[in-house]
């Protein structure tokens, strides 16, 4: 199995979810370049291209240009991750919801209802504020009033749930996380196009050759780091005694380890980050007078203040999602109750503190690896005067950690079913009864 792409196709169980996952993204790729009625493309899109690197310029990247194009698509996945976020963020003051949790399937099954619900009613809320934007803009309505409003909210809102269907079919059916696999193909759909902008841009003397050169090996060397940092974490090793079970039959104890990851947080502290660090551009992109303006222009890339705002931010929310996310006095129980320990801890409270001083520590490290990725793309657009690239450090993080996770997800299939054949090769009848060797 040292390589399995050659075999990702000759089991028929793996080979249909890829292919029903694929045309999934087919779908989804396909309605997001169905316009909504009523809309006049070509002044929505000089619109957003003043847009560029407010909210909506961020929030457009994640549907895959869907909201600059006004599609049936455009609200794309993320009203059930935001869904999803809100639930898990109201988990650290809900007793409710953290009891649902720790439910088991059940639990999990009610919260599920409760976040497609969320999600429908943020479709339509979101779907009525771009509906009252699109009209806002002059020329962008071909007849603007209330029955455009209300097959705008029809159409985005269907699609939207349309979408959340989408992602759970692929999830239950195909390879993968469904949710995540639609944004990482909404990131990477700009990215044959910014590619052959960066080709024209060289072949007529904007980039030069050496600049290209140090830029993509800039850029290997940061995908390599990411995802390096990915998958990085720190073993706490777990003994688990022996125990006696049955009649009298001993199970040997075993030793075994509990990974905190370096990056346990993700992406969220950059988009949280992002979220606060633009919202001066997008006010001012609607209103330059006053406080605002001046405020925008010190909030601009390129300025140190917006660079510390915007690392500071990102360490900040690393820590606080991480604490969200991660509850190191459950875990110490959940140890206790199995009878397990940490080697030279006691068990209970004293363990919770151990955990808790070693996942501070990691996440240092981390935060400051998020900070510099946030931050890298602004510096070498800077360095190397080059703005038609497809490289950022928010799309850089997702896709990384979508492949990986999809790339595990299939070597398990491969694992499961090469162990299959070995079981049934060394499966022989020894006195009538069934063995394995």
């Amino acid at each position: 199995m040292a390589n399995p792409i050659p075999n990702l196709f000759r089991f028929p169980e793996l080979k249909d979810r890829i292919l029903f996952t694929l045309f999934i993204l087919l779908i989804y790729r396909i309605g997001a370049h169905i316009t909504a009625p009523g809309v006049n493309l070509s002044a929505l899109q000089a619109q957003f291209g003043q847009l560029e690197g407010t909210l909506f310029g961020v929030y457009d990247m994640f549907v895959g240009g869907g909201l600059s194009r006004a599609t049936i698509f455009a609200l794309g996945i993320m009203p059930y991750i935001s869904a999803a976020i809100i639930f898990q963020l109201l988990a650290a003051v809900s007793p409710t919801i953290e009891k649902l949790q720790k439910e088991g399937e059940e639990g999990r099954k009610k919260l599920t209802q409760w976040t497609r619900y969320s999600t429908v009613a943020l479709c339509l809320a979101q779907s009525y504020g771009y509906s009252v934007f699109v009209s806002s803009i002059e020329g962008a309505v071909v007849n603007p009033g209330f029955m455009f409003t209300f097959t705008t909210v029809l159409a985005l809102t269907v699609g939207g749930t349309f979408i959340m269907w989408l992602g759970e079919q692929i999830t239950e059916h195909g390879i993968g996380n469904g949710m995540s696999l639609l944004i990482f193909f909404s990131i990477i759909e700009g990215f044959p196009g910014a590619v052959v902008r960066t080709w024209e841009a060289l072949m007529i003397g904007e980039i030069g050759v050496m600049a290209m050169a140090a830029l993509l090996a800039v850029i290997i060397g940061v995908t390599a780091a990411v995802v390096s940092m990915t998958m990085g974490a720190r073993q706490v090793p777990v003994q688990i005694p022996r125990k006696v079970v049955g009649r009298g039959r001993v199970q040997e104890g075993q030793k075994s380890f509990v990974p905190l990851r370096v990056n346990a947080a993700g992406v969220m502290p950059i988009i949280f980050a992002q979220s606060f660090i633009i919202v001066p551009g997008t006010l001012a992109a609607f209103t330059s007078a006053g406080f605002i303006g001046e405020l925008a222009e010190l909030f601009q890339p390129g300025n140190w203040l917006y660079y510390g705002t915007y690392g500071i931010l990102t360490v900040f929310f690393t820590y606080f999602y991480t604490a969200i996310i991660f509850n190191p006095v459950d875990l110490a129980e959940n140890l206790k109750k199995q009878g397990a320990f940490v080697p030279g801890v006691k068990p209970g409270a004293r363990t919770a503190e151990y955990i808790d001083r070693i996942l501070t520590r990691v996440t240092l490290p981390g935060s400051i690896y998020l900070a510099l990725v946030a931050l890298l793309p602004f510096w070498i657009f800077d360095i190397f005067n080059i703005q038609t690239f497809f490289f950022g450090g928010t799309g850089l993080l997702i896709c990384v950690g979508v492949g990986l996770d999809t790339v595990q997800r299939a070597q398990q299939h491969l694992l499961l079913r090469h162990y299959d054949g070995f079981m049934k090769k060394g499966r022989v009848k020894v006195r009538g009864r069934q063995r394995y060797m």
